[in-house]
């Protein structure tokens, strides 16, 4: 791990623009994988989108998952789903998807599952969301969602020439739709925790291709005579220590929850956790290496730097 971080704070002559085709066809095959995950197997929406209930029970013994599914399948009650959470297996999860229930129906079938599994368990969370809520908080995450993404994007396109802006915003769109494609495959629970997370995982990604393009700013007016190629490989290796340790730092926290938050935050440490790979990825492999198609100096000299660019 030292030798790791020997490494990456020196400096460093990688070309970047080297595998750019490679890369392009891999994001291509990711991207047409996560659309096709999205279309043919959707999201596992929990609750707050869906309706219905969520109990986490723990217990002062070992819980027998398959003894408590038993008794509480005598209450037919639909859609009901056990899962064990924590290493100690005294934790458990029950969902009820009774999204075509009111909420009287459902704090009814609540108390059902509290009579049926006795005094003996620690009711930790209770959540109960209607099937017109649920509806409403799937409409509103959604706009949430567009109205962060336009904000983003308008940010960039006045922040930079629109080269600049339209490598980001590949990028930004990159990230979420392969960080959704994952979502979809693994069946995680899509919340509004997942939203937050969606969200700071554009916020990263974003941030992290600025201050790429900042430096490749810089570098156009201080290398006037460099190849542009080698001044994008250049200003990717000039912030390659920034990027490797903001971004370890980040990895080692989403971790962290990842391992020990529990079932609660595992979508969000999840999305976290990879919107940092794939942040980090896009703003170096998409986003930068989409401004070798153009001729950034001539763009340069013809702008003469937007007003917005020196913010």
């Amino acid at each position: 791990m030292m030798k790791i971080f020997s490494w990456v704070t020196k400096d460093t002559n990688i070309n970047f623009m080297k595998s750019k085709n490679i890369t392009y066809a891999v994001s291509a095959i990711l991207l047409a994988l996560s659309i096709a995950c999205i279309a043919i197997k959707g999201f596992n929406f929990g609750i707050d989108f869906s309706g219905g209930i969520l109990m986490e029970i723990k217990s002062p013994k070992v819980i027998d998952v398959d003894e408590i599914r038993t008794s509480l399948n005598k209450l037919a009650i639909d859609d009901l789903n056990l899962q064990s959470m924590g290493e100690d297996g005294t934790e458990i999860v029950i969902r009820a998807q009774a999204a075509d229930l009111d909420e009287k129906a459902q704090m009814n079938v609540i108390n059902q599952i509290k009579e049926t599994l006795g005094k003996t368990y620690e009711y930790r969370r209770i959540d109960l969301v209607g099937p017109q809520v649920g509806g409403e908080l799937k409409k509103d995450g959604i706009i949430a969602s567009i109205i962060a993404v336009i904000a983003i994007t308008l940010y960039v396109w006045f922040r930079f020439e629109w080269q600049f802006a339209l490598g980001a915003i590949i990028g930004l769109v990159h990230d979420l739709v392969i960080t959704l494609g994952l979502l979809s495959f693994f069946g995680l629970d899509f919340s509004l925790t997942t939203v937050a997370a969606i969200l700071t995982l554009a916020g990263y990604s974003v941030n992290d291709t600025v201050v790429t393009y900042d430096r490749i700013r810089e570098n156009l007016r201080k290398f006037k005579k460099m190849d542009q190629t080698d001044l994008l490989n250049k200003s990717i290796n000039d912030i390659l220590s920034r990027t490797f340790l903001t971004g370890l730092t980040t990895m080692f926290a989403a971790l962290a929850l990842l391992i020990w938050g529990g079932e609660t935050l595992r979508s969000f440490a999840f999305t976290i956790f990879w919107g940092v790979i794939v942040g980090t990825y896009s703003s170096i492999y998409v986003s930068t290496t989409f401004l070798s198609l153009f001729d950034l100096r001539a763009t340069q000299d013809e702008a003469n730097i937007n007003p917005f660019g020196n913010a």
